[in-house]
């Protein structure tokens, strides 16, 4: 079988072998279908320059989750600045990350799960797969009930005599009112429509929401600053429990949860680095999109958070119940939709290409890329994603938990391919369950791997299970990448 080396930072792929009649590309010789299907095959054509993967950042960015999980920073006790600060630093550091895990995705041309193959084996790969899609269903869920309470707030702002439906007490099933169940369905619908037309339908998607949302937020921002007065903005918006060299250690917890936040869009950046044209469009697009665009979403969470106290008497950190409030029916149509619109773009980008190609990848030949993302956008309904949210301590804690898993993966991951491999991959073995392949190891699973894993990430589920170990919860992704890398590396020796 020929064997082709992607050199580091190349973008060559090699061809595919002659189509069928139908013009489909045939699945190249040597190629084994317990791991390969079309939407797993390596690209022939990456198409993405620096500004799709801006507008990815903008659309995984701009949702009502982040903002919601921005705004509850300030229950830390922290200020504004101090807010700003903290989130600045974390997505600092989350580009850095972004571009080390990209690198052997656009490389090669292959998605997430095909990537881990080189370091979990052929058929270890789909333990890393599986967990990554299961972590993308609840957050599916839970991002398709936020953006339905957008639309039932509008439903609710021009037909009030549906309010009674909007009680769940009275009409309601499984902890959901029926005109929240009509709402999430609607959406649930509208997100499956977007991504049953494909990559090249999800790419233009999110090129208009991301900058849609950009300028309703400004506005938004600008209204409230003109309602409130510039002076009556204040700063101390958490009510400020800390001073001197105290706020520290609480300003490195905000930033640990914002590096957590992003922990799960992160570990599979290179389902969407592989398109990228070159790895230096992807640097510019992930510089762009998280640490410039980052900063403009900082600052305008922060002016409209803060302006909703002498606006409304209170601090909303939720956008929708802030543009909810607005007298201007106009407006609160355009809000909400442009929120919607912008839940959806997150939630396709981060929770519904993930799981179709990690779902995919557990059986190529019998799930296809669609078939993988429906199994996960029906999978989000039974786990009835408004009873996880409507827990206020849900945020931090998802993503404690979230982080202990990823984590692990993030450190094993990186570790192999950058110190073990040293950046080569032999595409061809990525997909052949030969014994003479480079990633079948002992059963097609490389046991090293997996020992580095559950250890590291049982640590780190300790650290966020345990009462006496709390301090250490927001913490579970740093935890968990550090005892990963340090397990694998060892063992990897």
């Amino acid at each position: 079988m020929a064997q082709f080396s992607a050199a580091p930072g190349s973008s060559a792929i090699p061809p595919y072998a002659d189509g069928d009649a139908s013009g489909n590309p045939a699945m190249p010789a040597g190629y084994s279908e317990r791991l390969y299907n079309e939407d797993l095959a390596p690209l022939r054509h990456q198409t993405w320059g620096a500004y799709n993967i801006f507008a990815f950042w903008m659309s995984d960015v701009h949702s009502v989750g982040g903002y919601v999980f921005a705004g509850s920073l300030f229950a830390l006790g922290l200020t504004s600045w101090q807010v700003l600060i903290a989130l600045l630093v974390g997505i600092g550091i989350v580009n850095v990350l972004c571009n080390m895990i990209a690198k052997p995705s656009q490389a090669n041309g292959v998605p997430y799960p095909v990537a881990c193959r080189a370091t979990f084996g052929v058929l270890g790969a789909n333990v890393p797969a599986v967990i990554r899609g299961l972590i993308a269903v609840a957050w599916y869920g839970i991002q398709t009930y936020l953006a339905s309470s957008a639309l039932v707030i509008v439903v609710l702002k021009f037909v009030p005599q549906l309010l009674p439906y909007a009680d769940v007490h009275r009409h309601g099933f499984m902890g959901l009112s029926t005109l929240g169940w009509s709402g999430f369905m609607l959406l649930w619908v509208l997100q499956a429509l977007v991504f049953w037309h494909g990559m090249e339908t999800i790419k233009k998607f999110i090129d208009f929401a991301g900058p849609a949302v950009y300028v309703v937020m400004f506005i938004l921002a600008g209204y409230m600053v003109y309602r409130a007065g510039w002076r009556n903005i204040g700063i101390n918006l958490g009510g400020v429990k800390y001073h001197g060299m105290e706020v520290l250690p609480v300003m490195i917890t905000a930033t640990s949860l914002v590096v957590s936040y992003f922990s799960g869009p992160m570990l599979n950046f290179g389902d969407f680095s592989r398109y990228g044209k070159s790895f230096r469009s992807v640097q510019r697009g992930n510089f762009w999109g998280l640490p410039v665009n980052f900063l403009a979403f900082s600052l305008v969470t922060v002016i409209t958070t803060a302006a909703t106290l002498p606006v409304f008497g209170q601090l909303i950190t939720d956008p929708v119940e802030t543009v909810g409030r607005i007298d201007y029916p106009t407006a609160v149509i355009l809000g909400a939709l442009t929120f919607t619109i912008a839940t959806i773009g997150i939630n396709i980008v981060a929770n519904f290409v993930s799981p179709a190609f990690d779902f995919s990848n557990v059986a190529p030949r019998l799930i296809s890329w669609r078939a993988g993302g429906m199994l996960a956008a029906v999978a989000s309904i039974f786990i009835t994603p408004w009873n996880l949210f409507n827990n206020p301590a849900v945020i931090h804690y998802t993503l404690d938990v979230l982080g202990s898993f990823i984590g692990p993966l993030y450190g094993i991951l990186i570790v192999d391919y950058y110190l073990v491999k040293r950046q080569k991959i032999v595409l061809d073995d990525l997909y052949t369950v030969a014994p003479t392949g480079s990633y079948w190891y002992r059963n097609g699973v490389n046991y090293r791997a997996v020992a580095a894993l559950l250890p590291a990430a049982l640590i780190a589920v300790l650290c966020v299970m345990v009462p006496s170990l709390d301090g250490m919860a927001n913490f579970s992704w740093f935890i968990g990448a550090g005892l990963g890398a340090l397990f694998y590396r060892l063992l990897a020796r």
